[in-house]
């Protein structure tokens, strides 16, 4: 960047007016859609006692022969209780999508096991208390953030895990390739999701009465930042509005304390009432601390689905991109979702009942069938089409979820682990 260009943007006061032009114009990269990305998230734990802690020290040694990309191009990151994110590199197709993330994955899974560690099979960790292990200024300001909301905040950053889907925003046109009818669309597919890939249903060691309590947890958290982005039907100003309303989690400074006043909107930052005039640099940095179900990055980023054990990973990315690339599927999709988006707290619900709900229920298996029905339309191999028919036949086809499988498994061992890998058909698999 031209350093006049930079230094205009770390020094010149932004105005209100200019903010919310410019987060309407970057939301969305407008375009024909079919690239996609996944980051698989997951809990790590040692492979003797899945119990205790697992610092983010210990797993960055683990992995510190991962120099560069992985094999299959994507990238590890670290995240603030000791989990591991493989973030993909975006591909053109389902196909390449799946071969280059396995790739990926197992040779991840790979470098755990030789330095005794494992993926755990939750989304959410049923043993280990919520310690921040990495330092950082974000991540410092953060918790004190999300504690004076309560402790889930804490849990959300150290405990939890989650597979993300991230989608072109499609073209400028109205209609199913449009930008506004497939965040529309991915909005409504939303409660059906969470309920079908529930995998968080223990708490302090003990079935909690919610099958994804991930998910409960992000319920709980600074709505500012977390809840849906309300719609009017323009999502570009609709995200505009949302991200001027949140709440200032941080402000990036020399100085080792980035927190921000108590209670600062950004809104109220442009207009004057922050610690010194916001810039454009301040706005861009406060969008990466905005964490909705549906997140405009230039694409969408889906962020509601459970972390899933093993290779389920890839059902659930495979099924969400046939419901939104496949015109057929999304139609479907669409149509049998519309009602369940309806229900009373429709997120809530389907995060305590999971597919116990009888609205879920019918639509997951509907989605599912448009889904496998879509598969081989958008190139999907033998592999995935396997691994999607038999998430289908051990859950959605039988109204359940994995934590209904975990809370099976706890009843007959008392425990909230798969087994001796605590996840016997892991990636990690030796």
């Amino acid at each position: 960047m031209n350093p006049s260009i930079q230094a205009d943007r770390d020094i010149r006061p932004l105005s209100e007016s200019e903010a919310e032009v410019y987060v309407a114009s970057v939301c969305f990269k407008t375009g024909p859609p079919g690239a996609a990305g996944v980051e698989v998230e997951r809990l790590v734990h040692d492979v003797v006692d899945p119990r205790i802690p697992v610092t983010v020290a210990r797993v960055k040694e683990a992995m510190a022969a991962s120099v560069g990309r992985l094999p299959g191009g994507g990238v590890i990151s670290f995240e603030p209780g000791g989990q591991l994110e493989v973030s993909s590199a975006c591909a053109p197709s389902l196909p390449a999508l799946m071969g280059a993330t396995r790739a990926d994955l197992a040779a991840v899974g790979t470098r755990l096991a030789d330095a005794g560690l494992c993926f755990g099979p939750l989304a959410l960790d049923p043993d280990r208390p919520a310690v921040r292990s990495l330092e950082h200024p974000r991540y410092a300001s953060m918790e004190r953030h999300f504690n004076s909301f309560g402790p889930d905040g804490r849990t959300m950053m150290c405990s939890t895990a989650s597979l993300q889907v991230s989608l072109d925003a499609g073209s400028d046109a109205p209609g199913p390739t449009g930008a506004a009818q497939r965040w529309s669309r991915l909005h409504t597919l939303l409660p059906v999701l969470v309920a079908m890939f529930a995998n968080s249903p223990f708490a302090h060691g003990l079935p909690s009465g919610w099958r994804s309590n991930r998910q409960r947890t992000w319920l709980a958290i600074d709505p500012t930042r977390t809840a849906a982005v309300p719609s009017s039907g323009d999502p570009r100003q609709d995200w505009a509005r949302y991200a001027l309303d949140a709440l200032v989690l941080c402000i990036p400074s020399p100085e080792s304390c980035w927190d921000a006043p108590r209670g600062l909107r950004m809104r109220d930052w442009l207009r004057g009432a922050g610690p010194r005039p916001a810039t454009l640099r301040d706005l861009d940095y406060h969008l990466t601390t905005l964490f909705p179900p549906v997140r405009p990055r230039g694409f969408m980023e889906l962020r509601v689905i459970d972390a899933q054990a093993g290779h389920d990973w890839e059902p659930a990315a495979a099924m969400v991109m046939a419901l939104m690339e496949d015109e057929d599927a999304a139609d479907a999709a669409a149509a049998v979702c519309a009602p369940a988006a309806l229900l009373p707290d429709a997120m809530r619900t389907a995060a305590r009942d999971g597919l116990t709900n009888p609205v879920l229920a019918s639509a997951a298996l509907d989605c599912a069938e448009a889904a496998l029905a879509a598969l081989p339309r958008l190139g999907a191999d033998a592999v995935t089409r396997a691994r999607t028919e038999d998430f289908v036949e051990r859950y959605t086809a039988r109204g359940r979820c994995p934590a209904d499988e975990r809370m099976d498994r706890w009843a007959r061992t008392g425990s909230c682990f798969a087994g001796p890998q605590h996840e016997e058909d892991g990636d990690n698999a030796k």
